[in-house]
């Protein structure tokens, strides 16, 4: 690994590509690259270039160029979805991943910088989760395709240091939420699916009953999306070589906290169910943070109320444009 005491990126200079730019963790790093003076940021939209296509990427990068590209994009979803279809999840994330890494180090980027997934730890690894634990074993059966497609991330960005000299590096966020979430309760996670029931619990009458999976005892790892944003762009600005850096708030939070919160927030006063027949995914995570505190000057500085507060605030002016 390479880096510099200074920031090596002047970012009003460089041409950037993001993908899912207009998406949630999307929405939050075109907004600090924009309060860097970035003025030459292109949102790769999903509706003009299909990812998964070699031409269409091609494409993409004949017409737009880029210095840093930022790779965002990806088919996300819940417990439930990733189980249901694991075929489409691991094609459609392998698929992006591999073409958007290797036409980025042939169309001559500088570098480029993803966001893997915290769920592609091995299952059984010990908490909290560092980075040389990262190929200790098998992620959890319910997300294993999503999480070996976004595994193969780092298998490309190593290949391609390797082969090419081509700095690709890897972040793993732990479980992202804020502001741009996806709220539809069919494919959301945790913490935008708790918002949505106890927003619209909240917004016509109070309801008598908000039902939530589980039993609540499962902790995460909770990091606000502006937080994993600034620890990207940090990254590209230190990182001149490929990387594997963990991106999360080195806390652990229960479900039941995040409950009693969001029920404080919105001022719930009816009854929460707790469905406990229903999955609720790895009983822990929680992730070590000392290599991008250590290289990076990275902190998680938004606490977990102060970032709920602002998602519940945000869902509830925007609900009609959410994703829901």
């Amino acid at each position: 690994m390479e880096r510099e005491a200074s920031v090596a990126i002047d970012w009003r200079t460089k041409r950037v590509l993001v993908t899912g730019g207009a998406g949630f963790l999307g929405s939050h790093v075109v907004g600090h690259l924009l309060d860097r003076g970035c003025e030459n940021v292109f949102i790769v939209r999903s509706k003009e270039y299909d990812l998964t296509k070699e031409e269409a990427v091609s494409q993409l990068y004949a017409e737009h160029p880029a210095d840093i590209v930022i790779h965002l994009a990806g088919l996300v979803g819940g417990i439930e979805p990733n189980s249901k279809y694991p075929a489409t999840y691991f094609y459609q994330n392998l698929m992006m991943g591999v073409l958007i890494m290797h036409y980025a180090w042939k169309s001559g980027a500088e570098k480029l910088v993803c966001a893997g997934a915290g769920c592609g730890y091995p299952e059984n690894a010990p908490l909290p989760l560092k980075e040389e634990y990262f190929w200790d074993g098998f992620p959890q059966e319910p997300s294993f395709a999503y999480s070996l497609a976004k595994r193969m991330l780092h298998v490309q960005s190593r290949a391609y240091g390797k082969q090419y000299g081509f700095p690709a590096i890897v972040t793993i966020p732990g479980n992202i939420y804020g502001p741009y979430d996806n709220f539809d309760l069919e494919n959301a996670h945790v913490i935008p699916a708790l918002v949505r029931k106890f927003v619209e619990a909240t917004s016509n009458g109070n309801h008598d009953t908000v039902e939530v999976w589980g039993t609540g005892r499962a902790t995460r790892d909770f990091v606000f999306a502006g937080d994993v944003a600034e620890g990207m762009l940090r990254a590209a600005e230190v990182y001149n070589a490929g990387e594997l850096v963990n991106l999360s708030s080195g806390r652990e939070h229960s479900i039941l906290e995040v409950v009693s919160t969001l029920v404080e927030i919105t001022g719930y006063q009816g009854e929460v169910q707790w469905q406990r027949s229903r999955p609720e995914g790895q009983c822990r995570r929680l992730f070590d943070i000392g290599k991008a505190a250590r290289d990076l000057a990275y902190e998680a500085k938004t606490p977990l109320w102060e970032g709920l507060k602002q998602t519940v605030d945000w869902y509830r002016a925007n609900r009609q444009f959410a994703r829901n």
